[in-house]
């Protein structure tokens, strides 16, 4: 699972009040490197929520720096003006495409439900009484 994919998902269990952001516990971290396209980022950026990215990304950073040892993985400025360079748009790039969580969980904030991680894909699948 792709940081950015775990931007934009969330918990429908019942009774859960906003389900986001999920919690991430992570197992297993890879690094696949991908083709950096700056204009992609950039158009990405509106689309993101920065502040959870920079939340996700703390929640992993240490699982990465053990199973990632050949990359050095990226620290993210507080914030992001309008003034986006090259090194900037790299960063991210590798924190929303490269870092994947392939085995852990994410965790409702409202629930404390745990959905598994399998593989580098969320089950988000609810019993029929979380429904």
């Amino acid at each position: 699972m792709r940081l950015l994919t775990h931007n934009y998902m969330q918990s429908t269990v019942k009774g859960t009040e906003k389900g986001y952001p999920l919690k991430i516990e992570a197992d297993k971290v890879e690094y696949e490197e991908s083709p950096f396209d700056a204009e992609f980022v950039k158009a990405l950026i509106p689309k993101l929520n920065y502040e959870i990215l920079s939340f996700a990304l703390g929640q992993i950073v240490e699982k990465c720096k053990q199973d990632i040892e050949e990359v050095q993985i990226p620290e993210l400025p507080e914030n992001i003006g309008e003034d986006l360079d090259e090194e900037l748009l790299k960063k991210l790039h590798t924190v929303l495409f490269d870092l994947h969580v392939v085995e852990g969980h994410l965790i409702c904030p409202d629930t404390g439900r745990r959905f598994a991680i399998k593989m580098g894909i969320p089950n988000m699948v609810l019993h029929a009484d979380e429904m």
